[in-house]
């Protein structure tokens, strides 16, 4: 893992000699209408992947979490990949409104709104554009989320993918359907719900076999950032946070290589 954030951080200081336009060139040249774009920043306590304590349970093998799929989309998909499996499957569409989300790490957003403003730039409206329009030049506006659903029965797939800096794959994908959804508090609600609860949990079994971790997980080893499967009433979520990890860090540390300092001279 080493060897691939050292590789990393080489790549991104290339890219950033590459990218080394005059600022107003780079402007003049972005056509792009950011208005078509549904951009979403995450403060950077919002990208941390939850590690709970994993451990497997006594006499239990590690699984191959990393070959489960939700409906055809599995951890490691590009997008191309996985919006092949959703119309392969035929099952899924995108969401009506904002399916597709991009973002920007919030370290490279304050790099970029550094630049900006030393550009003189400082009404929102501009500054976003400046910031939007760096980012989408230099390669770190990327496509983060996309999201679907199945209209017959009203179940939805959140996938969430990693950046550019680590090729922009899908590290969590997040299933959900009512099966928790409460009705009343009537006999006949009652026994409707713990049914539709054992069928739920019944066809998760029938797919993805008995559960190696505590009674509701599916681990590839004792080793949290490894992939895991974590299910619950009326949902599944499946992560990699060792890749989320990477990524985070490789993010933090190629922004911090790229901040664009004065030339101080002492």
């Amino acid at each position: 893992m080493m060897r691939k954030i050292i590789i990393g951080i080489f790549a991104c200081l290339l890219s950033a000699h590459a990218h080394a336009d005059d600022f107003q060139d780079v402007l003049a040249d972005d056509n792009v209408d950011y208005d078509n774009y549904n951009i979403e920043t995450p403060t950077s306590s919002d990208i941390g992947c939850s590690l709970d304590n994993l451990s497997l349970n006594a006499g239990a093998v590690p699984l191959a979490v990393g070959d489960f799929d939700i409906a055809g989309i599995m951890l490691g998909m590009n997008f191309d990949d996985v919006k092949f499996a959703v119309d392969n499957n035929g099952l899924y569409v995108e969401r009506p409104k904002n399916s597709v989300v991009y973002s920007i790490h919030p370290d490279w957003k304050y790099n970029l709104d550094y630049e900006c403003r030393g550009e003189k730039i400082y009404a929102p409206a501009q500054l976003e554009k400046c910031i939007y329009s760096l980012a989408r030049n230099r390669g770190v506006l990327y496509l983060a989320e996309l999201h679907l659903v199945r209209n017959i029965t009203g179940e939805t797939i959140d996938v969430f993918f990693t950046s550019n800096a680590t090729d922009n794959v899908v590290w969590k994908i997040v299933y959900k359907n009512d099966t928790d959804e409460i009705e009343g508090d009537a006999e006949k609600f009652e026994n409707q719900r713990n049914k539709k609860t054992m069928l739920w949990w019944q066809d998760v079994i029938n797919k993805y076999g008995i559960p190696n971790a505590g009674s509701t997980s599916w681990a590839s080893s004792d080793n949290s950032f490894d992939p895991v499967m974590n299910a619950y009433s009326g949902e599944l979520e499946l992560v990699d946070c060792g890749k989320q990890a990477e990524d985070s860090a490789l993010n933090v540390q190629q922004s911090q290589d790229n901040f664009a300092a004065k030339p101080y001279a002492f």
